[in-house]
């Protein structure tokens, strides 16, 4: 009898059955009561994806094979399963920067993920500024760069070995060893990373501690892509073996195709862009980097086709480093010097989602300092995560998929 119950009980939740809103709880809260004003989207974009055109597939066109980088066997299910979550739909890593750690947060606010651990601490490892992190394709190791480091290190998921892929720790440099505030490292599938060397005005791609191919000259900085790059803060790699390009001065949103050829280059129509995330229809999401802060969807043309900005209250952004699309529809965004990480309901133009205490860092549990980085990660059920509502379950690292 006891096993019937637990496969109706399956049953249900693989159907959609999960309750619709998560609990708040004193780490994690939902803020559907709170409307942003400052939110609009085009009338011909309607609700999915985020605000995807049915033309492109909608919500499932976020996770289809043609728009992911990476792509891990049971991803699709995963992803899928997300997108009938509503808030957080799954596991949020975030790079913690002011309080030099990494966790990785469920639903409900939990942490089930620190690095460092006190055992780590004691044995010498650590982090130090740590910026944006990302999970490895096939989920054993994270990569992270440490921007005001230098450097460019890996973490191991399971035993929390840490070691050292790129740069000279504490030395800013222009060589073919040095790095000068290096943002956004993704690991690629091919066992290379790729990173926006920001200072160096340049775009790295490394293989076993050296530069295999880069875009841009060292140090040369100029808008003129691929030959020339001003400073970078962006380089999100694409399906179709390109990179997705943000250079600080200009607002220059350029993409270089895997040849090396340019794509395109459009100037946003924000103060500061950070970290440019392909969306399907060749639609670009996008943070400004600014106070008051933005959240933007553009065309390839920088027509903007939605904008979240409120200029005062609990929804203004305070220098928005990534803003992320979420299976659901919903968008992540790292609200950097309002110390929280916070999700976007697009369709709604609203917070309904936060980890972090507004305006206020710390380490305490629910606390954070300076968020700069994350990274979405899909549950992968247990026998027993279907008796809670929603069925968090466990990190399903080996799905996780770019961008």
């Amino acid at each position: 009898m006891a096993s019937i119950v637990v496969l109706v009980v399956l049953l249900v939740s693989l159907l959609g059955g999960s309750s619709s809103t998560h609990p708040a709880t004193s780490h994690a809260r939902l803020a559907s009561s709170t409307t942003a004003t400052g939110a609009s989207q085009d009338a011909a974009f309607p609700p999915g994806g985020p605000l995807s055109p049915a033309a492109v597939g909608g919500l499932p066109a976020l996770w289809a094979p043609q728009n992911i980088v990476g792509d891990q066997p049971g991803t699709t299910a995963a992803y899928a399963a997300a997108a009938r979550l509503p808030g957080l739909p799954g596991f949020l890593l975030i790079a913690d920067r002011g309080n030099n750690r990494i966790l990785v947060i469920d639903p409900s606010g939990n942490k089930v993920f620190t690095y460092p651990s006190a055992a780590d601490l004691a044995a010498g490892r650590k982090l130090y500024y740590n910026d944006d992190t990302f999970v490895e394709p096939g989920g054993r190791y994270l990569i992270a760069n440490e921007e005001d480091n230098h450097a460019i290190v890996q973490v191991g998921i399971q035993d929390h070995s840490l070691s050292f892929l790129f740069g000279h720790p504490g030395q800013a440099g222009s060589d073919n060893t040095h790095l000068n505030t290096p943002d956004d490292a993704y690991e690629l599938t091919d066992g290379s990373f790729t990173v926006a060397d920001a200072y160096n005005c340049r775009i790295l791609f490394v293989r076993d501690h050296r530069i295999i191919r880069q875009i841009g000259h060292s140090a040369v900085c100029r808008h003129d892509p691929p030959n020339y790059l001003g400073a970078v803060n962006g380089d999100t790699p694409l399906p179709d073996g390109g990179v997705l390009i943000s250079e600080i001065n200009g607002s220059w949103i350029d993409d270089v195709g895997p040849t090396g050829k340019l794509v395109f280059s459009v100037q946003a129509p924000v103060g500061y862009p950070s970290d440019p995330q392909p969306l399907p229809g060749g639609r670009i999401l996008l943070a400004d980097y600014s106070s008051p802060g933005h959240i933007i969807i553009m065309d390839r043309t920088g027509k903007v086709l939605w904008r979240y900005g409120p200029t005062e209250g609990y929804g203004r952004l305070d220098h928005p480093s990534l803003a992320m699309p979420l299976p659901n529809g919903d968008i992540a965004v790292n609200d950097d010097y309002r110390d929280r990480v916070i999700v976007i309901d697009p369709r709604l133009g609203r917070i309904v989602w936060q980890y972090g205490h507004t305006d206020h860092a710390g380490t305490a549990p629910g606390y954070l300092n300076i968020p700069d980085g994350m990274d979405f990660i899909p549950a992968q059920p247990s026998m027993f995560s279907y008796l809670a509502s929603p069925p968090n379950g466990t990190p399903d690292w080996a799905s996780v998929i770019h961008p």
